[in-house]
């Protein structure tokens, strides 16, 4: 992305998108959490970004989007009730500062490296729990590989990544939850989406939406890899 301006405006436009998308789904979240947790997601997750917003409307016109980030974060641990807040706030906190030197495609799968490294040793979750992990595991990976390893651009490697998140909140629909509030239900816990994975989803398509304002490239994408050769290696063939 261009200029610290210019990155600056995407980032507070983003982060005014997110909270708008909490807020009109904070029922969705809050009816999803009634039945594997504290029936809380939607309307925690809800008054941490407004807090968020009213923060943000108080800092100085030259906080870079580091400091912005880092505010973010800071907020939500400290008004997010639950476990949300830790998750969500500490997680962004910490990879904050990998945006020291501004936003780059580079710099953000560090960021989304770094949140993800936190939010498992916060959570003490992995794949396959029932939790936030299951979605932003996949993002993550797929976000990684499509700039390092596929050369896409970051809006079509974004893209990729909401699709990858989308398909791992479907994956918790029909797994037992192992982590969490949900995981005292046991068997109960089947046939239900999580809470959390639907979240972070609803943040990923807020800022690949935003993202579209901003940059280059195509959207209508899955998370699909472009390297994946067509046919099957000679010497497996041979085999």
């Amino acid at each position: 992305m261009g200029d610290e301006t210019r990155q600056r405006e995407a980032l507070l436009e983003a982060i005014e998108n997110i909270a708008d998308r909490i807020d009109n789904e904070k029922k969705h979240l809050t009816d999803l959490d009634s039945a594997i947790g504290d029936a809380d997601h939607g309307a925690n997750l809800n008054r941490g970004f407004k807090a968020v917003m009213e923060k943000i409307k108080d800092m100085d016109d030259d906080a870079d989007v580091q400091e912005i980030t880092k505010t973010v974060g800071m907020t939500l641990v400290s008004e997010v009730g639950g476990a949300a807040g830790p998750l969500y706030g500490g997680s962004t906190m910490t990879a904050s500062t990998e945006l020291a030197d501004g936003i780059t495609a580079e710099s953000s799968v560090a960021f989304a490296e770094a949140f993800l490294e936190k939010l498992q040793d916060r959570g003490d979750a992995r794949v396959g729990d029932k939790t936030m992990i299951d979605a932003i595991t996949p993002a993550v990976h797929t976000y990684k590989k499509s700039i390092e390893q596929d050369d896409l651009p970051p809006l079509e490697a974004l893209a990729k990544a909401v699709d990858a998140a989308e398909r791992g909140v479907e994956f918790t629909v029909p797994i037992r939850a192992s982590k969490g509030r949900a995981s005292f239900l046991g068997w109960r816990s089947t046939g239900h989406q999580d809470p959390g994975a639907t979240s972070t989803l609803f943040i990923l398509e807020e800022i690949l939406k935003t993202a579209e304002q901003y940059l280059e490239g195509d959207t209508d994408v899955d998370a699909t890899s472009p390297t994946i050769p067509d046919e099957e290696p000679d010497e497996l063939e041979e085999e």
